[in-house]
């Protein structure tokens, strides 16, 4: 138990409980660097930001394009650099670029060993990590890579799902890893490898717990009694870890077995947890609670998200509810406490959103850009823009006024627009 039961008998138990940290995020980055998957906090919301409160009748103004190899791996910013993980032939390519005109910067390359699943993509799917002076990037085959954020030079790489069996699932690894309390963690998925800590300075095992199987949903790290620790979806379970002992508790089940997939990372706030997917597994609002948490509710008619994280913003969660391959999916604003739908975007199809300045950065997989304010009174939408027609699978990033998206598959490219003020 995490915590003494006569604190949670006195009340005070919730004193104790729960910020959500700034995880994997190095003391010495700016505000408004996007460092990892869905930014600073891991759930979509951009520091400092100051959006502009309408478009360019021909969009907005874009800063740079360059071309980038296979992949739906979203990019991570850390001060005047872009983080690009791709697949260019054979190699696996962790590459900065300059953030100010695209200009490449330094390239990594790694044998790419993926082979393929249902999607014919074989890039990497993971965004990758910057943490202080290092980036790390885990392949589509399992493969962790550790590169010097100033030069690009390799510090380590560990062949994760080779020494631990870990399952590629239907497209791959791509469930991004973490650095919470001085270690490294990875949903690798394999026999008593469910999850590994690593040494961030050096690749080495710390340690290895559970038969968790792997998911595509990225962890987020939480606060608990002054401690860190990592909320986990893996494939069928929400389970909370503690970097420095190895601990790993199931706080509840949440998957389903079959072709399915959890993929969107779990949401921390005010108290709640919220847990989201499609096929059948629906969605959970609960407290969050590292001993017993308590279902607000539940179900499959709310927000059930086939990939895309949702964002909240005051007590509201905006999201995608359906499903890409189905061709079923819409935009929605739910009220947190209690799941009630507040207003829905019927036909929006599968989005990436983003919070900034009390609007939402909006990127459909089709390429459509949207700019609405996040209020649960209506879709009040500000601003829309095709990008181009290419598939926009991969998450968007936003840092210094940039929004920066991927499109294409097996190969496309990076688009840089000024969005901020």
């Amino acid at each position: 138990m995490i915590f003494p039961t006569q604190l949670w008998k006195s009340g005070l138990f919730g004193m104790f409980l729960l910020t959500v940290l700034l995880a994997g995020v190095p003391a010495d980055l700016a505000a408004g660097d996007w460092p990892q998957i869905l930014g600073p906090h891991r759930n979509g919301s951009a520091d400092g930001e100051k959006l502009l409160d309408a478009w360019p009748a021909g969009g907005p103004n874009q800063l740079w394009s360059a071309q980038v190899g296979s992949g739906y791996a979203g990019v991570a910013v850390a001060g005047d650099r872009v983080l690009v993980f791709h697949r260019v032939g054979d190699q696996e390519r962790l590459e900065a670029l300059d953030a100010a005109s695209g200009r490449s910067l330094w390239k990594a390359d790694f044998e790419a060993l993926y082979r393929g699943g249902i999607d014919a993509d074989k890039g990497p799917r993971c965004v990758p990590l910057v943490h202080r002076d290092t980036v790390y990037a885990l392949g589509a085959a399992g493969d962790l890579y550790a590169v010097a954020f100033d030069s690009g030079k390799e510090l380590w790489t560990r062949s994760l799902f080779a020494d631990y069996r870990g399952d590629e699932g239907y497209f791959g690894a791509g469930s991004a890893p973490i650095i919470v309390g001085q270690r490294l963690l990875v949903n690798v998925g394999g026999p008593a490898a469910g999850i590994v800590a690593l040494d961030p300075a050096t690749g080495k095992t710390q340690w290895q717990s559970t038969d968790e199987g792997a998911s595509y949903a990225a962890p987020t790290a939480v606060t608990i009694g002054n401690k860190p620790h990592a909320l986990f979806v893996t494939r069928y379970n929400c389970v909370l870890a503690d970097p420095a002992s190895g601990k790993v508790t199931t706080l509840m089940p949440f998957g389903k077995r079959g072709p399915t997939v959890n993929a969107a990372t779990p949401l921390v706030f005010d108290g709640k947890m919220f847990l989201t997917a499609s096929y059948g597994v629906g969605a959970v609002a609960a407290t969050f609670d590292p001993v017993k948490p308590k279902v607000l509710w539940s179900g499959d008619d709310t927000l059930s998200s086939q990939y895309a994280t949702p964002v909240q913003h005051d007590g509201f969660i905006y999201g995608i509810h359906g499903r890409e391959d189905i061709g079923v999916a819409e935009l929605r604003c739910v009220e947190a406490a209690t799941g009630k739908v507040r207003w829905k975007q019927p036909g929006y199809g599968v989005a990436h959103l983003i919070l900034a300045d009390g609007k939402l950065l909006i990127v459909g997989v089709g390429g459509r850009l949207a700019l609405a304010r996040a209020t649960p009174d209506k879709y009040d939408e500000l601003a829309t823009f095709d990008l181009d027609q290419s598939v926009a699978r991969a998450l968007p990033a936003l840092a210094g006024g940039r929004l920066i998206v991927r499109t294409g598959s097996g190969g496309g490219r990076l688009h840089a627009l000024r969005v901020g003020k």
